[in-house]
């Protein structure tokens, strides 16, 4: 992996620590899946760099609802 792909990795990733250590506890449990979505998209950034990472978390935000799916679903 390259040097600006590691640095975007630490950029993309240090708001999604703020939101899980700062603002997460103040607010009641809501994601309906395992691992929740700020893990997988911590995951799904290291695992496949910040791009398809970035989309693959938008994604799983995205279909993270009352209406949405529920249960374990692992970065692929």
């Amino acid at each position: 992996m390259s040097k600006l792909s590691k640095i975007g990795e630490k950029v993309l990733i240090a708001p999604i620590h703020v939101y899980r250590y700062a603002i997460s506890p103040l607010l009641p449990a809501t994601c309906r899946y395992t691992p929740t979505c700020s893990q997988y998209a911590i995951e799904a950034i290291k695992k496949h760099g910040p791009f398809k990472g970035s989309f693959l978390a938008a994604k799983r935000i995205g279909r993270c609802h009352p209406w949405g799916g529920h249960g374990y679903d692992p970065v692929p």
